[in-house]
């Protein structure tokens, strides 16, 4: 982790942010809020995918998903259309929330505009910086919500949306994927969705 106080400062703020999520999730054993344990994961997976991770990306895999519950799902109609309005408005609003903090420690329009980049995940596959954040998300998916989504939809859907994320991700990420620890059912699934991704 970067040395500079201005990075410091912006991931205490955004640490501080995300601490106010309603919506708690167990993460190792231990209840956390949400967003706050999901942007801790998404830290560990971009040093693990990329140590060389600069400052620009270890602020976009932190604020990724920053105060998401204010846009809940539930606010925009049912459907794909819409499903698709709301994850757009999510990745102004995350580069938005991201760039005030950015701005209020100091950094430079430059350096904010290409965190505002990555958070929107502007030219994915095209950018290697924006490809590792979209590793880490599948990986953070993987790994937090793979169970309760066979416990609720059944295996078949699972292995269904296990194809679609994977399809998403770099070999790496795949690699690291299989090296996840997880129940026996889904360890199944997931090499079961390897072969079909």
């Amino acid at each position: 982790m970067s040395a500079d106080p201005r990075f410091i400062k912006a991931i205490e703020l955004i640490d501080r942010a995300n601490a106010g999520d309603p919506v708690r999730i167990v993460v190792h054993g231990e209840e956390r809020q949400k967003e706050l344990a999901h942007s801790e994961l998404m830290t560990r997976w971009v040093e693990r995918l990329r140590p060389d991770a600069g400052d620009e990306l270890l602020i976009a895999a932190r604020a990724h998903h920053i105060r998401r519950w204010e846009i809940p799902r539930s606010s925009y109609p049912a459907g794909r259309k819409a499903y698709l309005q709301w994850r757009t408005a999510l990745h102004r609003f995350h580069a938005e929330a991201t760039g005030e903090i950015l701005t209020k420690v100091g950094y430079e329009q430059d350096f904010i505009e290409r965190v505002q980049r990555i958070v929107s995940k502007h030219n994915l596959r095209r950018d290697a910086e924006v490809q590792t954040l979209e590793d880490a998300l599948c990986l953070v998916f993987l790994e937090t919500q793979s169970s309760d989504l066979r416990n609720e939809h059944g295996d078949e859907k699972v292995l269904e949306i296990l194809v679609k994320t994977l399809k998403k991700m770099s070999d790496r990420a795949k690699e690291l994927a299989l090296e996840l620890e997880m129940p026996k059912e889904d360890r199944g699934l997931l090499e079961r969705a390897v072969g079909g991704a």
